[in-house]
């Protein structure tokens, strides 16, 4: 996925051969550590072809190697989610500094190397235009609410099967952008055919934007979504209220974003096994309480660090005029 995502961009992209050790069965350990150390050796022959000044970190067990062969220069590690991953806090101990995207994470370091409080870094597209004008792209009714329904790039079954499973009656309370992501497409375009015309016209799904999502962000009202990292920077960016239903399979990380957001007053939180009973009541409710709509709005418009990419490249520039003076 990220060798796609870079391509326009075109950056130099490369990969080197990585694998888990944290859970994984004695059956595949013995093959994981050999590609561990196959990654180093890629790694290092990487370092001696480019000739970094610095390195960024963002986790996984792909950067272990590599930060390990890259003992001899400067390491920089930024933790995107409240709280940080084995890979990451392996990672942290051999770095030089190590960036947070909120006060809480400094909680879960005991160092006193650099612990810089940045945000979370959103892409420069994602900039906040005028709910009217992202209404009216969307050809919606600026007269009613708007909810977002993310799904992600490969899809979150359950929470289009929750929308799916109300879609009539969440149409008669409000008008729903739905990002559905590839895997369910197909049965969402049915669904959505299978409406009355009346109730099309307040329906607009997608299997995935792109350079738009800042007009899906800017209409929106409401969002139902994951609680990945993304949504400690995208969501308090656009000032966006959210049910957050945190996956199951990483259940603690995605648990702890949704404690912070809905600790600030920016959103709620239900279990992945209740949205489908869940999501029309509790829709229904927040938007018609439109005080509640607006605690929440500006709950999380408050967390908004729109600068936290350029505060990280300030580190990394900082990182790397040490290594110049040297």
């Amino acid at each position: 996925m990220e060798a796609q995502l870079v391509a326009p961009y075109h950056i130099p992209y490369t990969t080197i051969p990585a694998a888990g050790v944290h859970g994984v069965g004695l059956l595949k350990l013995p093959g994981n550590l050999v590609k561990l150390a196959r990654g180093w050796q890629a790694a290092r022959r990487i370092l001696r072809d480019f000739k970094p000044d610095v390195l960024l970190f963002t986790g996984g067990y792909l950067a272990v190697p590599m930060a390990l062969a890259a003992r001899d220069f400067k390491r920089l590690v930024y933790v995107p989610d409240i709280e940080p991953g084995m890979a990451l806090k392996v990672l942290a101990g051999m770095a030089d500094g190590i960036a947070l995207t909120a006060e809480e994470s400094k909680m879960y370091f005991k160092t006193r190397k650099l612990l810089a409080v940045t945000g979370y870094p959103t892409r420069a597209g994602l900039v906040r235009t005028q709910r009217s004008e992202a209404v009216e792209y969307f050809q919606l009714d600026p007269t009613l609410p708007v909810l977002l329904i993310v799904g992600g790039s490969k899809g979150a079954h359950s929470l289009n099967t929750a929308g799916l499973d109300h879609l009539p009656e969440l149409l008669q309370v409000t008008q729903i952008i739905h990002l559905t992501g590839q895997g369910d497409w197909e049965v969402v375009k049915a669904a959505a055919s299978s409406l009355n015309p009346d109730l099309q016209r307040r329906y607009r799904p997608f299997a995935y934007l792109q350079e738009d999502m800042n007009y899906a962000f800017s209409a929106a009202d409401l969002a139902i979504s994951r609680a990945g990292a993304s949504t400690l920077g995208e969501f308090p960016l656009f000032g966006l209220p959210a049910i957050l239903v945190p996956y199951p399979y990483a259940w603690r990380y995605q648990k702890v974003n949704a404690d912070y957001l809905v600790q600030h007053g920016a959103g709620l939180i239900v279990e992945n096994s209740d949205l489908s009973a869940r999501i029309l009541p509790l829709v229904s409710e927040i938007l018609a309480s439109r005080e509640r709509l607006e605690s929440m709005k500006v709950g999380m418009a408050a967390l908004s660090k729109p600068d936290a990419a350029a505060k990280i490249a300030d580190l990394l520039v900082s990182l790397a005029s040490e290594v110049r003076k040297q």
